[in-house]
Order: structure tokens, then sequence, then C-alpha cells
């Protein structure tokens, strides 16, 4: 039964290899249910947050996982509404990747809520003057259009297609696909700016409170501009992974080469957008507010070098390397350079997360130092897992890779021409072999 629910032409590992795989992610699975439950059935006495640190670990943790599973909705906007038809190759992983971000991000949320079964009251009664407001109402459309995504990639299970009303149901839900990228773009842009308009708003934080653009702070724009500018190069780091894991090429050199070169464009637009943001926060806003700038760098272990690494080392640096043809051309260091881009889309939201909260806004304020606890700990492994194991079960039973076969077939036409010393180039896969 295994066997026939895997698609055609393609080779998958044996069911006993696949469940020694799944084996410790449901382990770390279940002991991440039972942190969570322990926060439910107890309360947030279980975590080591306080009235005066309200945000850690889980809210820092959706910050991210939200910016890295923006490769979603702006792979769908690349491809469907700028036709860049490289990424079909990746459209179906990066919808499954953003629905495991997505889904992972509202349940870590309905824990840090504490009462899941009133988390009804934020649509039921919404407070139309937070930010908070229109963010739950964006992230939760969102995560529902990234379902509707989602079904069609499993509808089109060799065993599913073979129902008629899955068929004809898949086929409909295809055509809506123009729309959903559109609906999902809209909502993405405006929950994305709108994290970020969060802390931009904070005066009581001055470190994070930001000058408005129009009708919002800066930090509005650079959170969209570095969640578009990363979601790219997650996306090209998944793939190779699940390459690596697989051990098998799953798309062609060239989608890697069109990821990259988006990735490290907008990299280096927010890059610029944020090193002017800095320069007018140190000059200007924050003295008006009373604060020198380097008085935020003052306590350890927030030193300069943090702000270095955000900006530079993890930022311009990973935007040239995106840029540069020759780096692009070798894949270690094409990897290597999306990891740069994505971990410093990370540290971006663990300084507007923790740093903003620890440093003292007072002279008689103390600098908060925050631990989280195993139980928050656990539950942030537990959506962790959650998406290893859901990314898994979708990679061996559905076409997360559209090309997957016919890059199979043309590499070993390659092989088998490269042996008898012929040209590969002189050679191409008939449509009939690609499943035409």
């Amino acid at each position: 039964m295994d066997k026939d629910l895997i698609a055609r032409g393609v080779k998958r590992c044996s069911p006993r290899q696949f469940g020694m795989w799944l084996a410790p992610w449901v382990a770390l699975f279940v002991f991440g249910l039972y942190s969570a439950g322990l926060c439910l059935a107890k309360g947030l006495n279980q975590t080591n947050m306080d009235n005066r640190f309200v945000f850690g670990l889980w809210i820092f943790l959706d910050l991210a996982i939200i910016a890295l599973g923006a490769g979603a909705f702006f792979t769908a906007f690349l491809l469907y509404v700028l036709k860049v038809e490289e990424l079909r190759a990746v459209i179906n992983s990066a919808v499954v990747i953003g629905f495991v971000c997505y889904s992972g991000a509202v349940a870590v949320l309905l824990v840090d809520v504490g009462q899941p079964l009133r988390s009804w009251f934020t649509f039921w009664y919404p407070n139309v003057h937070s930010m908070l407001t229109e963010v739950t109402f964006c992230i939760s459309c969102y995560l529902l259009v990234l379902a509707i995504e989602y079904l069609p990639i499993v509808l089109r299970n060799r065993r599913l297609r073979d129902v008629p009303g899955f068929l004809v149901f898949e086929h409909e839900l295809h055509k809506l696909v123009y729309v959903l990228a559109g609906v999902g773009t809209f909502l993405s842009f405006f929950h994305q700016g709108s994290l970020g308009g969060l802390y931009g708003v904070l005066r009581g934080r001055p470190f994070a409170f930001r000058e408005g653009l129009a009708l919002w702070p800066s930090t509005f724009f650079l959170f969209i501009l570095s969640a578009a500018a990363v979601g790219p190069s997650f996306i090209l780091l998944t793939t190779w992974l699940a390459e690596k894991i697989s051990g098998k090429r799953l798309v062609r050199r060239r989608v890697f080469d069109v990821l990259a070169r988006i990735s490290g464009l907008l990299l280096a637009v927010y890059v610029a957008a944020k090193a002017l943001d800095t320069l007018v926060w140190i000059n200007r806003t924050s003295p008006e507010a009373g604060f020198p700038a380097a008085q935020y760098y003052s306590w350890r272990p927030f030193g300069t070098w943090i702000l270095f690494a955000e900006i530079v080392l993890f930022g311009l640096v990973p935007a040239v390397m995106l840029l540069v043809p020759r780096v692009r051309a070798r894949t270690g260091w094409l990897v290597a350079a999306a990891a740069m881009a994505c971990f410093g889309v990370v540290l971006n939201r663990f300084v507007m997360t923790i740093q903003t909260l620890a440093v003292p806004t007072l002279s008689f304020d103390p600098f908060l130092s925050y631990y989280p606890s195993w139980q928050e700990v656990g539950t942030f492994l537990a959506v962790i897992a959650f998406g290893v194991l859901v990314y898994s079960i979708s990679f061996r039973y559905l076409r997360l890779f559209p090309e997957e076969r016919e890059v199979r077939q043309i590499s070993f036409f390659t092989t088998e021409t490269r042996r008898h010393g012929e040209n590969p180039k002189n050679f191409s896969v008939s449509p009939c072999l690609r499943g035409e």
C-alpha cells in the first residue's frame, strides 16, 4: 500500500527507513505536546515570562518562522503574477513550508494566550486600535489560504487521483491559484508589516521606536522587505536539504540560481534601507527621546557586535555573495549565503523581541535577563518537529517537486552518454519520458 501511494517514476526509501527517520521527530513532538499541555493546564507560570518581560521565546519563534515562511506568498507572487516560470519547480514545496510555518505560529500563539478556548474573542471582540488585531486576522486568513493551496497538492496523490470526484475538485481548485496568490500576497504584505509596526510605535521603548513614514513607522517596511528577501533563500535552503537527505536531485540548477538572484537583490535593498534607518535612529530619533544610542549596547551580551552582525555579517555579506555569479556557481558557497541570509532575519527578530525588552528605559530600571524554561523550549521544539513530520510525509507521498522525475532521467542520460564518450548536450528527454 505504501508503494502505491508514491508517485510514479520517483524512488523513495523503504518504509522501515522512513519509519526510523520519523521516530525521533515523533518523540520530540510528543515531548513538545506535553510541555504545551503543562502550560495550558497549569498556566503561564510554567514559563519564565512575567509582566515586565511579556515577549519571550515563543514570540521570537513566531516572528522568525513567519518571516521564513514568507517564501510561500512571495514565490506564488513571482510565479503567478510576475510569471517567473522557473519557480514552478518549487512552488508546491513553498506552499507546504508556508503551511507548516503559519500553522506552527498559530499553535504557539494559542499556548501563549493561555486560554485557547477563548481565542475566538479576538475575532468577536476585536480591539480596532491594536495592530495585533490586524495581525491576527491576516495570519488566520492567510493560513486558510495556505490550507486551500495545500489541498490540491494532496489531491494529486497517485491513489486519490483515481477518485473522479477528487480529480474534478482538484481541477476546480487549480483555477483559483491566481486569485489565491493575489489574496495571499495582500494578506502577507500587511501582517508582515504590522508585526514590524508593532515595535515601531512603542514610545516607551526608545530602542525600537521609529518615526513614521506616511501612516506607518519605518519598521513596517523593513519587516516586509526582510521577509521577502529571505523567503527565496529559505526555499533554496530547504530544497538543498531535501536533496541531501534524500540523496536525489529534485530541481534543475537554474532554479537555485534564480532564487539566489532574487533573494540577493532584495536583500541588498533591505540592507541599504536598514542601514539608513539605523543612522537616522542613532543621530535623531534616540537622542530626541533623551537616550544616546550607545547606551543600548553597553549591556552584556548586547554589544555593538550584534548590530554589526545583523547588518554587515548576515546582511551585506550574503547579499553580495548571492549577487556574484561566480559565488552562485559553487553550490557550497550558494547554500552558505542562503543560510547566512536566513540567520540574519532570525537575528533581527531576536533583537526586536528580546533586546528591546531587556535593555532598561529609565535610569532606575534594571537590566532584565530572560532564559526560557524547559516548557517553553519543549513547545518550541514541537513546532520544529511538526514541520519536519509534515514536510517529510508530503515529500514521500506528494509531488512537491514536479521536475524530480525529469531531472532524474536527464541525470541518467547524462551519465550514460558520458560513459560512452558522447556529448550530453546532443540528447534530450522525450515528452513521453517526461510524462506529458
